[in-house]
Formats: C-alpha cells, structure tokens, sequence
C-alpha cells in the first residue's frame, strides 16, 4: 500500500503532504524530527488526513494534484475526513 499524507505543525500554519509506503514509519519521522528536513526546520509533527492506495503511480499523482492546490482547497480535504482536524498519529502508534 502507498499513502498520501497531509501533516500540520501544532500552531496549523504550515500544511505538509507527502507521500509513503510505510505511513507509521514516516509520521514518526516527522514526529520525532529524525529527518533534516522542511518538516524538521518547521515542526510539523500532526497527522491531519490520510488517504490510500494500492499502486505507487496513482499516489504520487494524488500527491502532486493535492500540491497543487489552494491552502482553502486542502483544509476543505482534511475536514471532509477529519471535521475537527484532530492529530491523527497517535491512531496509528496504538
């Protein structure tokens, strides 16, 4: 499976998304700050909306369409799934 991703810091002002075939793994990266990265440099550490798929090619296209969009238009994604824009991550560490 490969998953795109879309992640936050704790204040909401930056919006991160990605993409992963070991999506555990690599939201206890940006958790933990193991990667020198963009999302190290700003924090972000919230796991805001997740979505699946079963071929690489139809993630990173998902990936790059989300990209692509409005900041407006990603927050309309997240709440579709995620209305209160909860911290999804701890629901993958149980």
């Amino acid at each position: 499976m490969y998953y795109v991703y879309i992640m936050t810091n704790k204040r909401g002002t930056v919006l991160y998304c990605g993409v992963t075939n070991d999506l555990t793994r690599r939201v206890s990266e940006h958790v933990n700050g193991s990667i020198k990265s963009f999302t190290k440099l700003n924090h972000v550490s919230r796991l805001l909306c997740f979505e699946a798929f079963s071929n690489v090619r139809s993630a990173i296209a998902r990936e790059k369409q989300i990209k692509g969009w409005r900041r407006a238009k990603k927050i309309e994604l997240i709440k579709t799934t995620n209305p209160r824009c909860q911290d999804l991550a701890g629901q993958l560490f149980i």
